[in-house]
């Protein structure tokens, strides 16, 4: 009868031993579920601060990660064993020392490479998850950096964009699904004038860039538009000043309205102490936190009902509209995958600007030149040229991987882009090739806002939050959301308001509120 020799048995034995092992880890896996819970019933005895579903979400981390060195530690005691092995045979066989040291040596480095291997799996696997945790625990400078100062409740529904005017007096308007768009004192927070001509959401809130005119968009498919001629009464111009507005609104019903109305600015009150505000700590909100709506902060303003005049030439639903430089023209995009371009003083449509494959989600024109760009939601955004009247070129930006949700100019030749895709980038003209930067975050980024002269970017998401970054790249601040105060629900535009003593920043989302924010810029240009 054969005998077996000692290699084979040693390799049988080896098998042996790993099936052995492969039991005893399906043992230790079925045996995991019954462990979770008895660890989740001591829980729940225990006193603890922490909400429920935190705790479960701590233990089911630490539980991996016991698991995982748990398998850490069954794998070096099979490398021990096979050591062992190894070192018997290499014995029985009468190598020399040396050269059993040199199998050892072998042996080590596989070892040490599959621990490798296992380590960089580990810190790859809870890498997120412990920043999270130890972010918690970061302090911060943005409390005397970013402060809250008033709060614009009035609106009945979520508000889609914020604007400030460019010139005196400066007032404060926004656009709502509510079917309004209203005009607010920046110092008291008053609602000055509501335009409700409108059958659909609005969408979008412009003013003129050098005269008394606004230009809102709503969900109706129409735009409005109101001149604003201002009177001065004297030594009182500040505290009460009369003036007639043309809006363009876009909206539903595939027109554009124009609309006049007058305006009486309130005496200004002391401010709110609001600097009792955390930077970083955050608050979650149930969905019954909203801003009180019992009292309609628009209720007791002047109405206008009946435009003047309207505009007739999407097909679909405008979201978005824009002044290009002087005045004398305004573009509008549409859901119907179009941009128009109007004359403001005879109501005459230019040019129908065509080329996305999906609808339309932002416009926006240069400010001193005659350049336009439009996003949607077809991952690309087109920069549309009027400078020479007789040629309008038309360049694609292609380097977002989902909806672009607002494109914006800034000082010289960069455009700043936001998507869904979770990045907001920084494109030179001149080279469309590839972003000069790129910001990378946690959620989808809604129609973003560049401080022109400290080229500072405001990122609103769709979590709530609102991040400040400069145009490198580098998070400057996030504005804070503590002891009840910030927004409470998706965060939908950003608005600068540079030279403004008491906001120099808005912001506006779905929780039915527009937020004044008093950011000071040179010391959170110094913390960079």
């Amino acid at each position: 009868m054969p005998t077996e020799s000692g290699s084979c048995a040693t390799a049988r034995q080896a098998k042996q031993k790993r099936k052995s092992h492969s039991l005893s880890i399906r043992r230790t896996n079925s045996s995991e579920q019954e462990r979770a819970g008895l660890q989740r019933d001591m829980l729940e005895g225990q006193d603890s601060k922490l909400p429920s579903s935190v705790r479960n979400t701590l233990l089911e981390l630490f539980g991996q990660i016991e698991r995982e060195f748990e398998n850490l530690y069954i794998e070096n005691l099979e490398l021990r064993r096979e050591i062992d092995t190894l070192n018997e045979r290499l014995a029985a066989e009468g190598q020399t020392v040396d050269g059993a040291e040199l199998n050892k040596g072998q042996l080590k480095a596989k070892a040490s490479h599959s621990t490798s291997q296992l380590s960089q799996k580990l810190k790859t696997t809870y890498k997120a998850s412990t920043s999270k945790i130890v972010s918690s625990f970061k302090t911060t400078t943005s409390r005397a950096i970013c402060q809250l100062v008033k709060e614009y409740v009035g609106h009945r529904d979520g508000i889609w964009d914020v604007s400030v005017t460019k010139t005196q007096p400066v007032v404060l308007g926004t656009a709502s699904a509510d079917h309004t768009a209203l005009l607010w004192s920046i110092e008291t927070g008053k609602c000055l004038v509501k335009y409700v001509g409108h059958v659909g959401s609005v969408n979008s809130v412009k003013f003129h860039p050098t005269e008394q005119v606004a230009l809102t968009v709503k969900l109706d498919d129409f735009s409005h538009f109101c001149l604003m001629n201002q009177e001065l009464n004297g030594i009182e111009a500040w505290k009460t000043v009369s003036y007639f507005v043309i809006y363009q609104n876009a909206s539903g019903d595939q027109t554009a309205h124009i609309w006049r109305y007058m305006v009486q600015l309130p005496m200004p009150q002391p401010t709110a102490d609001c600097n009792q505000i955390a930077g970083e700590d955050e608050i979650e909100f149930s969905d019954k936190d909203e801003p009180d709506g019992d009292g309609d902060a628009s209720s007791d303003c002047p109405t206008i009902r009946v435009p003047l005049t309207s505009l007739k030439s999407h097909q679909g639903v405008v979201i978005a509209a824009d002044w290009l430089v002087g005045g004398k023209q305004a573009v509008t995009a549409s859901w119907d995958r179009t941009a128009n371009l109007y004359e403001v003083e005879t109501s005459e449509l230019v040019h129908s600007l065509t080329g996305h494959d999906q609808e339309l989600t932002h416009c926006c024109t240069h400010p001193t030149q005659r350049l336009v760009v439009t996003s949607s939601r077809d991952t690309t955004f087109r920069l549309w040229d009027f400078r020479d009247p007789s040629i309008h070129s038309v360049n694609v930006f292609q380097g977002h991987t989902d909806t672009v949700t607002s494109a914006v100019f800034t000082v010289g030749d960069n455009v700043v882009s936001g998507s869904d895709d979770r990045t907001v980038k920084v494109w030179d003209l001149k080279n469309m090739r590839s972003p000069i930067a790129t910001i990378r975050t946690d959620s989808a980024v809604n129609r973003i806002n560049v401080c022109v002269g400290q080229r500072i970017i405001a990122l609103p998401h769709d979590n709530r939050q609102v991040r400040l970054f400069d145009m490198s790249g580098v998070r400057l601040a996030r504005l804070p959301r503590s002891n009840r105060q910030g927004h409470r629900r998706m965060v939908c535009c950003s608005a600068w308001s540079e030279d403004h003593p008491i906001c120099n920043l808005f912001t506006c989302g779905f929780d039915r509120q527009a937020i004044g924010w008093n950011i000071n810029i040179p010391a959170l240009l110094q913390e960079k």
